[in-house]
């Protein structure tokens, strides 16, 4: 990030540490330890867990979707993103602490789901301002690299956070700070951890990366002002065609991906028996390989455009996700899920890159509302459809197959559009 004055590679390393901050939440909470703890030591059946996580999720997201927008707008107008972000942050981490008390019971799964709901909510909606503040901080013919870059350093995040909660608590058998293991208590601590690596990691962004000013807008006049922004541009939305027709695309593919994210850990212990600390060391190795793939491919955002990256990854991720739908054992679900990572940031990095070129000039944080919008308001369906799926079927695999159909239909969509305009500076 050597583009620009020393203070303007600053504030665009320090966003980009954001990922690197919360991409530990999804990552150790959402989709590896604590989901898989929750499958084989609160709930009671891999079955039942992967529908009540599939009910949690659904109804997070909703929430999402309704409030996304609405707050994006608000922000719009009051000028602001930082003072969202901070308040979003917190309220995730501190929900992630509460998970602290989560036993190995079954009396406890209704107040897990109900803090993993909490949190995932407050970690999306964060995403919300995060993502808003990318178009004033990188010219076009950078921003694939700088947001394929921001989704590296989350990989590497959630990585480093994996990594230190296997060292740390969950493979020794001398866990750190004198924790014991009864009742899985050395499990439970890495939601600690996950809370204070978030808001250790997201100072930088509230310290060196610079906010809009205030338009002194009072905070219910902004809402009043916003609630009507919504509808104005939801009614107009013709006059946004190129931005409509992109978020009905990635409304369905989004929905594939988040999923996919959502129930991997769930279907790695269900389907192929693996227990924490051979998952953990799945983690480890699937973010690397994200890692890398998001970092390579922001050079391929800026040569080719964020379509084609998109669609290359939506391939790689539909021929490889195919695969594990039908492999047996252990060593297969390894040959195939590990490269499986090299396409999934590309595919949300490069989906970021496409949006910030389409938005208006100061509709950033409404439009990246909508965004969250596109990624929420049908992700209700990807987890529901999948439990339902499980349960009906009495099969993860079946579940998991509805995964790849979500991907072809929000490629299909996103076929015939338009890369967005990519002017130079």
């Amino acid at each position: 990030m050597s583009d620009g004055t020393g203070g303007l590679r600053r504030a665009r390393i320090s966003w980009a540490v954001y990922d690197w901050a919360n991409s530990a939440f999804p990552t150790v909470i959402i989709t590896f330890v604590f989901a898989a703890y929750f499958t084989k030591a609160v709930a009671s059946d891999p079955i039942t867990a992967t529908g009540d996580w599939g009910a949690a999720m659904a109804i997070s997201a909703f929430a999402v979707a309704i409030m996304g927008p609405v707050l994006g707008a608000v922000a719009d107008l009051g000028g602001r993103r930082k003072p969202w972000l901070l308040a979003f942050t917190y309220i995730c981490a501190i929900a992630t602490g509460l998970l602290w008390f989560v036993e190995p019971d079954s009396s406890w799964a209704l107040y897990a789901l109900v803090m993993v709901g909490l949190a995932n909510f407050a970690f999306e909606m964060g995403v919300v301002f995060y993502n808003s503040m990318l178009p004033s901080l990188a010219p076009k013919k950078i921003m694939g690299r700088i947001s394929g870059w921001a989704w590296g350093f989350g990989y590497a995040g959630g990585l480093s956070c994996l990594a230190l909660a296997l060292v740390a608590f969950v493979q020794t058998d001398a866990p750190w700070f004198g924790i014991p293991k009864d009742d899985a208590l050395n499990i439970r601590a890495t939601a600690l951890l996950v809370s204070v690596w978030l808001i250790l990691f997201s100072l930088p962004l509230f310290l060196f990366t610079p906010d809009k000013p205030s338009s002194g807008i009072g905070f219910a006049d902004a809402v009043r002002r916003g609630l009507g922004t919504i509808y104005k541009t939801l009614k107009n939305i013709r006059q946004h065609a190129a931005v409509g027709k992109y978020l009905l695309a990635r409304m369905i593919y989004t929905d594939g991906i988040n999923t996919l994210f959502a129930f991997g850990g769930i279907y790695a212990v269900g389907t192929f028996g693996m227990d924490f600390s051979e998952l953990i060391m799945f983690g480890i190795a699937i973010n690397v390989t994200a890692g890398i793939g998001a970092a390579a491919f922001g050079w391929v955002d800026d040569w080719i455009g964020p379509k084609k990256t998109v669609l290359i990854a939506i391939a790689g991720l539909c021929v490889l996700g195919s695969a594990l739908l039908f492999v047996e054992g252990k060593t297969m679900f390894w040959i195939f899920a590990v490269p499986l990572g090299i396409f999934v940031g590309p595919a949300q990095a490069a989906s970021r890159t496409y949006m910030a070129n389409l938005v208006p000039e100061k509709m950033e944080a409404e439009m990246f509302g909508l965004y969250a919008l596109s990624g929420k308001a049908t992700a209700f369906m990807g987890p529901a459809l999948l439990g339902w799926l499980s349960v009906t079927f009495e099969s993860q695999r079946a579940g998991m197959a509805s995964i790849i159909v979500f991907l072809v239909v929000g490629a299909l969509l996103l076929l015939p559009l338009p890369d967005p305009t990519r002017a130079k500076p």
